[in-house]
């Protein structure tokens, strides 16, 4: 099956140059690479990241404007020319059989879609390692934890679109992502092909890539509150996949935390019990934090705790709004 591997970027960056040179060492025959940036890149910058490729392989860019990577991704599909779309992040890059690993899936003809683990490389910071340990630790990623580290192989609902690869045919069917959503475009596209088309989504663990992650707290905090805006109007919009129970337990915990405080002013009984039970999740978080290097343990353990505070926050405010900005 021929691949187009396509990266939605805003502009030439560090992490796009390394994903694509990653790109050219994939043990896969027939694939091309789809860039496509708000503004054309300079002939030199491209001649460059040729010269890296260890083979020859079709690498195009097609300018999209300003416009959500969804939109990007959607005009690629018309520039493809691989029986499979391979979604790529610009951040990200695969290990050397993602392509070989994911595609074998695609010989069952009920199956759609296959994503894969996106795990944080050895090469980033502590700081950005950080990040990524908050995201694959059980208190915050519970389940899904797959998702940030190589677990079994599933069928799954919904899937991020940092590590996806879909038929065309699936995508051409549904007409692309069709959203201005993101982040969430990966959610609609997941659920369209899940219950409209009756089609399957395979989580592969050999179909892995490597992630770089936001720095904490600041960048972090900052893509959680978008995930957390998103999956909370997605409630509404898209109850199939996001009327969960998991995606309500950070906003719980949130009006337990702040109504909890107000009863152990009134009720003097009650302080010993909220109090405890905040010292308990304390010592879970830390707990939680503790298999890693020693000077990231306050850092993990600070940032699960803001991680949750912060997406519960943020679910609520995404569950009570009328409309998204983007819409």
């Amino acid at each position: 099956m021929t691949v187009s591997i396509i990266i939605a970027v805003k502009a030439w960056q560090k992490n796009l140059e390394e994903c694509v040179a990653k790109c050219g060492e994939l043990a896969y025959p027939d694939f091309e690479i789809i860039i496509l940036p708000d503004e054309q890149i300079g002939t030199f910058l491209i001649d460059q990241a040729r010269a890296k490729l260890t083979r020859n392989v079709p690498v195009s860019v097609v300018p999209t404007g300003p416009v959500t990577p969804a939109k990007k991704r959607d005009i690629a599909v018309t520039y493809a020319k691989g029986e499979i779309l391979a979604f790529l992040d610009d951040d990200a890059y695969p290990v050397k059989d993602w392509l070989r690993n994911a595609v074998k899936n695609f010989f069952d003809p009920e199956v759609a879609a296959v994503g894969g683990p996106a795990v944080t490389p050895e090469s980033d910071s502590d700081l950005n390692k950080a990040s990524g340990l908050i995201y694959s630790s059980f208190m915050v990623s519970g389940t899904f934890r797959y998702r940030y580290l190589p677990g079994k192989r599933r069928e799954v609902e919904d899937y991020p679109s940092c590590n996806f690869l879909v038929r065309k045919s699936a995508m051409e069917k549904l007409g692309g992502f069709n959203t201005n959503f993101w982040p969430g475009e990966d959610t609609k596209l997941c659920l369209d092909i899940v219950y409209k088309l009756k089609k399957k989504i395979i989580y592969d663990p050999n179909a892995l890539v490597y992630h770089h992650r936001r720095e904490v707290f600041a960048g972090h905090l900052k893509q959680i509150a978008s995930y957390a805006l998103h999956r909370g109007y997605f409630v509404k919009k898209y109850p199939e996949t996001s009327f969960k129970l998991s995606y309500f337990i950070p906003s719980l915990f949130l009006i337990g935390l702040a109504g909890g405080f107000i009863l152990s002013q009134i009720f003097l009984p009650f302080r010993i019990v909220y109090f405890s039970v905040i010292l308990l999740y304390t010592v879970l978080a830390l707990g939680t934090s503790l298999s890693h290097k020693l000077h990231l343990i306050p850092v993990v353990t600070l940032g699960i705790i803001l991680t949750h505070l912060t997406y519960g926050f943020y679910f609520l405010k995404g569950l009570i709004s009328g409309r998204l900005r983007e819409e």
